[in-house]
């Protein structure tokens, strides 16, 4: 029996258990057949899936605000992507792009890039800006999750 994860649907929110080893296999979604994100990856969305995503997820989210321009951001997405690959299947990480999606930094109050926040069945937990070693930022992550 295959190894599984759980991974929360991008559309409606709620939790599968995803088999690991299927690299470049779709898997969807046993509520609304959505296809799946990869365990580990990092997901980017628009203004609305964000927001319902957010709102749903039985799982916790860590909400990357970043920004092309920006060199803090540049340097913390090494960190984000190596942090969702070993937390995987314990939370989920997205990526919003301020410069694309100027409303949705706007909703969540962002005032500054990078900045991180953390949600929990659709609440906020906690939120932090800037740029942090690896070790720092799972560790912040840790003590908020």
């Amino acid at each position: 029996m295959a190894e599984k994860v759980k991974v929360s649907c991008p559309n409606c929110g709620s939790t599968n258990n995803y088999p690991l080893g299927l690299s470049g296999k779709k898997v969807v979604c046993g509520r609304c057949k959505y296809p799946l994100p990869e365990p580990g990856s990092v997901l980017e969305f628009s203004a609305g899936p964000a927001s319902s995503f957010l709102q749903n997820s039985k799982l916790p989210i860590l909400v990357d605000f970043f920004s092309p321009t920006c060199a803090p951001c540049h340097m913390m997405h090494p960190v984000v992507e190596s942090f969702a690959k070993r937390r995987a299947g314990e939370i989920m990480v997205v990526r919003i792009n301020v410069d694309q999606q100027p409303q949705v930094a706007a909703e969540f109050r962002v005032q500054a890039v990078p900045t991180f926040v953390i949600f929990h069945k659709g609440y906020e937990r906690s939120r932090t800006s800037g740029a942090l070693s690896e070790a720092d930022f799972a560790l912040w992550v840790a003590s908020k999750v």
